[in-house]
């Protein structure tokens, strides 16, 4: 097989896999908070066993471990929040809301480093706002806050993704990646107390049960460490702009497999559908336009998927 087409079909594996995070988000029975405690714990914990981690780590300047800790900060507030969306709502709606990301980048990115603002982006991004409307409006009313709470959840994965495109791409991926789910993992034991005072919400940390332990464990080894082992690999062969146009099917596939492993579809109407093709529309057009007006998409390090 050509080494292009191989490292196309490594690309779209991993994305099927970060789909996966969803409906696995779904199955598992523990709250947003402990599911998100447990798989920064499994994968910063295999990240630990890797020879190459223990080298790289020792080479890393305090500087960009120091970076990479605020960046795994920004990591695990994004994966309470998009977990919340999951239990609040569902995986649709939180798969929907993460397409919004790439609008928040445009906006988010020259703030952050400094480029000049790509005003065809901001429109695109601008466009999607009827089919926002028509998903709001397609959803039951109990599922809204889910919606709101998976919105912030794009814009938090907008803010890590632009903050490792600018700090923590120089550095080994799998060590910057072990201080970000190390950091992070911290960060949300801190936060149980807090999150245990908000009405309603769930900060237990109970040890998962044998059903969702092994969840946890494909969640962690099958859809992150393999992905982005998959996907480094697959860098190598494909350009930056092929890699944004698939990973911005994550949605398509999420969305697919909702309907078809958990029958979401009789959860949600015709204009939640309806508004979910004019979102991914304005991301599947935006890199096209980028790429047009001459903007360069780099890989980041760390995570990528939900």
């Amino acid at each position: 097989m050509h080494a292009d087409r191989k490292a196309l079909l490594q690309i779209h594996a991993c994305v099927a896999l970060w789909g996966f995070t969803a409906i696995l988000g779904k199955l598992i029975s523990l709250p947003a908070a402990a599911l998100v405690w447990w798989r920064m714990l499994l994968v910063g914990g295999f990240l630990l066993l890797l020879p190459r981690v223990w080298r790289a780590l020792r080479a890393m300047p305090s500087r960009r471990v120091a970076i990479c800790a605020g960046i795994g900060a920004v990591v695990a507030l994004h994966w309470l929040t998009f977990y919340g969306a999951i239990k609040l709502a569902n995986a649709s709606v939180a798969a929907t809301c993460m397409a919004l990301g790439s609008v928040f980048a445009a906006v988010l990115e020259p703030r952050l480093t400094g480029r000049r603002m790509a005003w065809r982006e901001l429109a695109l991004g601008v466009a999607a706002i009827p089919g926002v409307a028509l998903v709001v409006g397609g959803m039951p009313a109990g599922m809204r806050t889910g919606f709101f709470v998976g919105v912030l959840s794009a814009a938090l994965s907008a803010v890590f993704t632009v903050m490792n495109k600018r700090w923590a791409a120089g550095g080994d991926p799998l060590a910057v990646t072990f201080v970000e789910m190390g950091a992070g993992w911290l960060l949300v034991g801190a936060m149980l107390p807090l999150l245990a005072m908000l009405p309603g919400a769930d900060a237990s940390l109970a040890v998962p049960g044998a059903r969702d332990a092994a969840l946890l464990i494909v969640l962690a080894m099958a859809c992150t460490v393999l992905p982005f082992a998959l996907s480094l690999v697959a860098l190598r062969q494909v350009s930056a702009f092929s890699m944004q146009l698939a990973l911005n099917l994550e949605p398509v596939y999420a969305i697919v497999l909702a309907m078809v492993l958990l029958g979401e579809h009789r959860e949600l109407g015709p204009a939640f559908y309806a508004g979910v093709a004019i979102v991914l529309a304005a991301v599947f057009v935006q890199p096209l336009v980028a790429r047009r007006a001459g903007s360069r998409m780099n890989g980041a390090a760390g995570p990528g998927g939900g």
